[in-house]
């Protein structure tokens, strides 16, 4: 049985709500790596963590659990916890999808702070202008160049879900690898 997997990919690609849908369905404990990689502050996700102090949050979690699924992308800055995947699983999903996912996402989490006299309405553009650089760009940012890379030189298996497949069907293609 498979008990330490990572789910990665483009951010708007799902790899949170699949991560999640699979913790609530399985029960294995679900560590999001934004909540390593970014200090907790008043305004979110603008002061990073330094390499060390957010590896060793998540080895501490990773540590307490037998049986875990991570999210989001480790590129850069996690690689010590390759020898720990015994899964990974890259969602691949089209530039559109991913950025209306993401724009919706944004309006949901910060409402009118996003509008262009909003108080995150600069964070929201830099953020869009970011995340749709992902197929495009060189291995500088977590791209799809940086991803192809870093799948390359796994150890364990790695099962590639993609296009635009709902949770349930997302889901169903894990649990029929890992059951």
């Amino acid at each position: 049985m498979i008990k330490r997997i990572h789910i990665m990919g483009a951010s708007g690609s799902g790899t949170t709500t699949l991560a999640r849908a699979f913790s609530e369905r399985t029960g294995y404990c679900h560590f999001d790596s934004d909540n390593y990689y970014w200090a907790p502050t008043t305004i979110p996700f603008i002061r990073k963590r330094e390499v060390e102090e957010r590896n060793g949050l998540l080895s501490r979690d990773l540590e307490s659990a037998s049986k875990w699924v991570l999210s989001g992308s480790l590129c850069r800055w996690g690689d010590i916890f390759i020898p720990d995947f015994e899964l990974v699983v890259y969602l691949t999903l089209p530039k559109e999808i991913r950025i209306k996912r993401l724009i919706e996402r944004e309006i949901q989490r910060y409402g009118a702070e996003i509008e262009p006299d909003g108080s995150r309405h600069q964070l929201h553009k830099e953020f869009l202008e970011w995340a749709s650089q992902y197929d495009e760009a060189g291995l500088h940012m977590r791209s799809k160049a940086l991803h192809s890379i870093w799948l390359s030189n796994l150890n364990c298996p790695v099962l590639r879900i993609e296009g635009d497949k709902n949770v349930e069907e997302r889901l169903n293609i894990l649990l029929s690898v890992v059951e």
